[in-house]
């Protein structure tokens, strides 16, 4: 079995391509399962900051894994600086000991540093590393991505721009235009549950925002807004294999 968190759909197909089993980790976190037990047990995640989404993290301190053999898969877009060792250090204090760990770059979807026209025009080879990827799980291989000095100093560097932005600029970076038609996709998408709908328009909660953006990318109306500029507002992004209700069977909070 593989378990995924998505928000824009790539985690999602690639956990599909390794395993006919998946399982959202946001529906994980809100039931009340946390033993799970098969031959293989695999974890895909989008990296943000060069970190798991928190959700990930709670998944893995909170949840067994009764496995011989634990596979982690960050995807990225741009930079993975030294994701293998955050997650490995995660792992190891959460009791849990990765026997493959490899990173997997993807189109980059946070709008604010990337454009999406221009991501989705390269040719990542996506599919060519998920094969080598798999035929790697499918042959038990242990294997943990080396991190290199210049991976952690990256790391050092995006920390330090961290500190520097005002306080808040992580938090509440998305927001309803007077766009928004009240239709709802954008609180059903949400893996953290940080949307409703009130007086026909999208109201947002961040307490458990993940900072995923996928109401944004799911948005219809083009109404959910950044706080800060992005590279191109008028372009969004979701996988091309998967579709809406795909995300929102994954992430809905709702109900």
């Amino acid at each position: 079995m593989v378990f995924y968190f998505t928000a824009t759909g790539n985690c999602l197909y690639a956990a599909r391509q390794l395993d006919k089993n998946t399982m959202s980790i946001p529906q994980v976190m809100r039931s009340r399962l946390r033993h799970f037990s098969d031959d293989a047990i695999g974890i895909v995640y989008p990296i943000f900051g060069h970190r798991p989404p928190e959700l990930v993290r709670r998944f893995l301190r909170e949840v067994t894994l009764d496995t011989p053999y634990l596979y982690i898969i960050p995807t990225y877009g741009a930079r993975h600086a030294n994701a293998v060792d955050i997650v490995s250090d995660i792992c190891r204090e959460a009791g849990k000991t990765p026997a493959y760990i490899h990173t997997l770059l993807m189109v980059d979807n946070y709008l604010p540093a990337f454009d999406m026209d221009e991501q989705r025009a390269m040719d990542k080879h996506v599919d060519e590393q998920l094969a080598g990827i798999k035929a790697d799980i499918g042959a038990g291989k242990h294997y943990i991505e080396p991190v290199t000095d210049a991976d952690r100093e990256a790391h050092e560097q995006f920390l330090a721009y961290e500190k520097s932005l005002p306080s808040d600029t992580l938090n509440g970076l998305v927001y309803a235009t007077d766009r928004c038609i009240g239709c709802g996709v954008c609180s059903r998408v949400c893996p953290g549950g940080c949307i409703h709908m009130a007086g026909g328009r999208a109201v947002f909660d961040y307490t458990n925002c993940q900072g995923c953006l996928a109401c944004a990318h799911a948005c219809t109306q083009r109404a959910i807004a950044l706080r800060i500029p992005e590279r191109n507002p008028n372009a969004r992004y979701r996988n091309e294999h998967v579709t809406v209700q795909d995300i929102i069977y994954a992430n809905n909070q709702l109900g």
